[in-house]
């Protein structure tokens, strides 16, 4: 096993993973394992947890967002970098940027093993993301299945994480497929979080009101709402641009979407203009960021949006 490793990139749901894959690998050597999380640590600490164990001839140091390590602290860390301890390792995440570019470029010195954590953009590398999830889970699934999953939840890795977590324990034995993905997206469609999109999507601005207060008043994450809306949007988006008279089983794979969504998304879209369209998203990708910290009052941040995206559905 390698001395160090270099978790570098702001997705946290890829550092996540490679950190998980490397601690499996160190507690299969008996490994004592310490966690300290930069901004946390005081002089002395980071000595301390690389020091000889009394209990474990093997050791784990993980430092968590290592670019916020204070300054009086990096002293100790440069020292042991040339002083390596063949039998401890050492594991770095760092989000990336400026900051703390000093002792990043120190680290990089002795060679670390570099695992890249940057956001996925495309969308072959979310159906790769998600088809390793499943290897993960000790499971398989169809590239259909891995596609549609993709389609119904958007780009947000922390929640096909989850996704792939239940579907994995849910699912029967054998080969995960497409039938199995729609029945667990119809099993999300009926929560509040999707009863407010589809309400707000069809222009029904009391009945996406109501569903609202009840989703918070339930205890849903207004990050959930607003994920809801996006990947009903978003579904919208990806068909408009799609020839009438193809069929949906023939577009699945090339959208990424489950035959059944993509026939929604169809009867959705006869009552939306481009513009309209353009208009929701932008409403509700601000929504997105209020409710993330940006706005005092989510709740507020939340119900303009939705009374926005019903207006825009009647923008020609």
């Amino acid at each position: 096993m390698n001395s160090f490793y270099l978790v570098l990139g702001s997705e946290a749901a890829l550092a996540d993973r490679a950190l998980a894959k490397i601690m499996t690998e160190l507690k299969s050597e008996n490994a004592e394992i310490t966690t300290l999380f930069a901004a946390d640590t005081i002089v002395g600490d980071i000595a301390d947890a690389l020091s000889p164990s009394l209990f474990s001839e093997r050791r784990g140091l993980i430092i968590r967002d290592l670019q916020d390590l204070p300054e009086d602290n990096k002293d100790e860390l440069i020292r042991y970098l040339g002083e390596v301890d063949a039998s401890t390792t050492v594991v770095f995440l760092n989000k990336g940027g400026v900051k703390g570019k000093a002792l990043l470029d120190a680290i990089k010195k002795v060679k670390p093993e570099i695992i890249a954590c940057e956001p996925l953009k495309k969308e072959a590398e979310k159906v790769e993301f998600v088809r390793d999830l499943f290897l993960d889970a000790g499971r398989k699934a169809s590239p259909g299945a891995v596609a549609a999953l993709v389609g119904a939840l958007g780009g947000e890795l922390r929640e096909l994480q989850s996704a792939v977590s239940q579907i994995a324990a849910d699912a029967p034995a054998g080969v995960i497929d497409e039938a199995i993905i729609d029945k667990f997206h119809q099993g999300r469609v009926e929560t509040t979080g999707f009863d407010v999109a589809d309400a707000a999507i069809e222009g029904n601005l009391s009945v996406a009101l109501v569903s609202l207060r009840s989703a918070l008043e339930t205890g849903t994450d207004p990050v959930m709402v607003t994920s809801a809306i996006a990947s009903a949007l978003r579904s919208i988006a990806k068909v408009s641009g799609t020839n009438r008279g193809s069929k949906s089983f023939e577009l699945a794979g090339q959208l990424g979407m489950a035959p059944w969504q993509i026939d929604k998304a169809r009867r959705q879209l006869t009552h939306w203009s481009p513009r309209g369209l353009a208009d929701a998203v932008s409403a509700i990708a601000l929504a997105d960021a209020q409710v993330k910290g940006a706005a005092s009052d989510p709740i507020y941040a939340l119900e303009k949006a939705v009374k926005r995206i019903t207006t825009a559905r009647s923008m020609r």
